[in-house]
């Protein structure tokens, strides 16, 4: 049964699509079965994958307003071991049109739960902001993985995205739990990103993964390629920091 991880940050810019797009895909290069599913309208996990806008024919949106099934939006092995549930902008009109729908924060969960013992995980990458979509994801996940960028507000950031889950998990999902948090972007020739790492660990009582993603040149470049960064450049600082994020991953999953 499929580990359902929802990555999310109210704050953009924090390397949220950038963490969901490789972490999927170097659980996928470790021999894990992976679904992604983009929920942003931005659509930018898909892209950062190699879809062309134009060439989607079907959404994560058709499939929760049941104009397909889930084999009919899904593409599979869009890297080996690696399925993606591609998104667009017609998304972005979920907030108004699900308001009429019981259960609304729901939609997701219901379609996950019967194809969840198909994988060994369910990535799903969230919106930057706090709309229906974010609460279908969380209501939706076991755990939430939160990147945060090294940067001066990282802790404001932080204590919205946590106000969130507590929030889900009282009155939606009992079950969900914090998976960690990420630091992403850090950069060793600053002391403002040493010092945010030594202030967030002091402040979270909470998971923080040991692996701590650099800015990095071909992190940055990959999704203008429709690569991930194993594909797009497999020996470098960034492919190696995901691959360790990844067995992170991975190794907490066995001590649930």
């Amino acid at each position: 049964m499929a580990r359902i991880i929802a990555i999310t940050n109210q704050k953009g810019g924090v390397g949220k699509t950038t963490t969901a797009i490789n972490l999927s895909a170097c659980l996928a290069e470790a021999g894990q079965h992976v679904l992604l599913v983009d929920f942003d309208p931005q659509g930018n996990a898909s892209s950062g994958l190699g879809l062309e806008r134009e060439d989607i024919e079907n959404t994560v949106y058709d499939l929760l307003t049941e104009e397909v099934t889930f084999e009919e939006c899904r593409i599979a092995e869009i890297q080996k071991n690696l399925d993606i549930l591609p998104s667009d902008m017609n998304l972005a009109g979920a907030e108004i049109e699900f308001q009429e729908i019981e259960d609304k924060e729901k939609l997701l969960r219901s379609y996950l739960e019967k194809i969840k013992d198909d994988y060994d995980f369910i990535l799903i990458d969230c919106p930057p902001s706090l709309n229906i979509l974010t609460i279908n994801a969380l209501t939706a996940a076991d755990t939430v993985l939160v990147p945060i960028q090294c940067e001066y507000y990282a802790l404001e950031g932080l204590g919205q995205v946590l106000k969130t889950v507590d929030l889900v998990k009282r009155k939606l999902n009992p079950g969900l739990e914090l998976e960690g948090v990420v630091f992403t972007m850090y950069d060793a020739r600053t002391n403002l990103s040493l010092e945010v790492v030594e202030n967030v660990k002091s402040n979270l009582n909470r998971t923080i993964y040991k692996t701590i993603i650099p800015r990095n040149v071909r992190l940055a470049e990959a999704p203008s390629h429709g690569m991930s960064i194993n594909q797009y450049d497999t020996r470098s600082t960034g492919a190696e920091s995901y691959r360790m994020l990844a067995a992170e991953v991975m190794s907490r999953g066995e001590d649930l």
